[in-house]
């Protein structure tokens, strides 16, 4: 995550927005990549992602296919990164799918574990077919 302007989400707000989203939510959609490729997945709901500046001022980011989020946790401040709509979130952690491609690649961080969440636009060429 470089070179584009990077948002932050307060935990209680990441927790807020995904409250009451379950598998059931979820929609499928149709990605295609930039040599034109496409790949059916259930992405999560959510148009618009509550974040703010580096100031703290509150912002708006539009959820799509190119937006990413980074997590830093645990006692050594790892960090993972996902795409957006690729992540799901239960009572206790976040589930992401690791890859766009390959659903079965996840990874889960428990919530109590995160410090910081940030979220940006990756300006990749990827977009919804169909939407």
């Amino acid at each position: 995550m470089t070179s584009c302007t990077t948002y932050l989400i307060p935990l209680d707000s990441f927790r807020s927005q995904f409250a009451g989203i379950d598998s059931t939510d979820l929609k499928q959609v149709i990605l295609q990549d930039p040599y034109g490729l496409q790949y059916f997945y259930a992405a999560n709901p959510i148009k618009k992602i509550q974040c703010v500046d580096k100031k703290g001022n509150p912002s708006v980011l539009p959820n799509g296919p190119s937006i990413e989020i980074r997590f830093t946790y645990g006692e050594k401040n790892r960090k993972t990164v996902f795409y957006f709509d690729r992540i799901f979130v239960n009572e206790s952690s976040v589930v992401g799918v690791q890859s766009r491609f390959i659903s079965t690649i996840r990874k889960t961080i428990p919530l109590e574990s995160i410090s910081k969440i940030e979220v940006q636009d990756g300006k990749k060429k990827f977009k919804y077919v169909g939407q």
